[in-house]
């Protein structure tokens, strides 16, 4: 069946006008022997201004990479990113981190910052050239003022004076959000927000990125391997396998079983969502019978 990509050569037609577009980007890690596949090939699509855009496939298939080169992490091979009609590429650090804002993967802090010191640093972009400029003390009003809000968006206010280690993985992953609108940017990329968070943190992550969206009026580009989160949380979705675009499209084009199939060599059951009447995907896995589990005890 043919897949709800753009055009016949297999790649998604990039909006004039986007927040952020991809235009046939190409990108090999350098210790990738070149007679290898691309980590990412000929990838192109764009995100509209205030879309909420989701980035799925199966492991190894191009999805955090992709992210980096949005934000200028990483330098495309072949291909351009723009960021509100600006190639990525010809822009200065400070100049990108003045547009978007990155929240990685969770991970455990590197050095003993506390909540406040670690939001403040979303302000680094915004402080005047020189050393002396960069420092705790140095923070302006404006500063102050964008930290502080920043911090009760996310609900982290109590835990400013804490150290950052001494936080949970869901307390630390809205720490992080926190110091990504500190910087006040337009477009804002999440890899894998609700990766390693329990159940009760995964929902406040989800209900957090919906309002941020709606409330700040951000771009939002994130990376999720919870095909259920993407469904919940995003306007379209980026299918990607082994480096390429298999399609996009919105929730209830893509999460389809044929293509579902495709992508991840899997069957799966797919029904609507109670509340939202979007597709939810379901692992066709047969419970274990009573007989089963009375035999081994449970």
């Amino acid at each position: 069946m043919r897949m709800p990509v753009a055009n016949e050569c297999g790649r998604a037609q990039v909006m004039e006008g986007a927040a952020v577009a991809v235009e046939r980007v190409s990108f090999r890690y350098d210790h990738v022997p070149p007679d290898r596949r691309w980590t990412v090939e000929d990838v192109s699509f764009s995100i509209g201004f205030g879309e909420v855009l989701g980035i799925v496939g199966p492991n190894g298939s191009g999805k955090s990479s992709l992210l980096k080169l949005m934000a200028g992490l990483l330098r495309p091979a072949s291909g351009a990113v723009f960021v509100e009609g600006r190639a990525v590429a010809t822009l200065t650090p400070s100049d990108v981190a003045g547009i978007l804002a990155v929240v990685p993967q969770e991970q455990p802090p590197l050095f003993p910052f506390s909540v406040a010191e670690t939001v403040l640093m979303g302000r680094f972009p915004h402080r005047k050239r020189g050393w002396w400029n960069m420092g705790v003390g140095a923070e302006t009003e404006a500063d102050l003022v964008a930290v502080h809000q920043a911090m009760v968006e996310t609900d982290v206010l109590a835990l400013a004076d804490r150290l950052l280690s001494d936080l949970s993985g869901g307390e630390r992953q809205r720490v992080l959000i926190a110091r990504a609108l500190a910087q006040e940017p337009d477009i804002l990329l999440l890899d894998e927000p609700t990766a390693f968070l329990d159940l009760s943190h995964q929902i406040d992550m989800c209900s957090l990125v919906q309002r941020l969206a709606r409330e700040r009026h951000l771009t939002v580009g994130l990376v999720t391997h919870d095909l259920n989160v993407a469904s919940l949380l995003c306007d379209r979705v980026v299918m990607m396998r082994e480096g390429t675009v298999r399609a996009i499209g919105t929730p209830a084009e893509i999460l389809r079983q044929d293509i579902l199939h495709d992508v991840y060599g899997c069957d799966v059951m797919i029904d609507r969502h109670p509340q939202t009447g979007r597709p939810r995907v379901t692992l066709p896995i047969q419970a274990p019978q009573d007989e089963h589990r009375i035999r081994a005890g449970t």
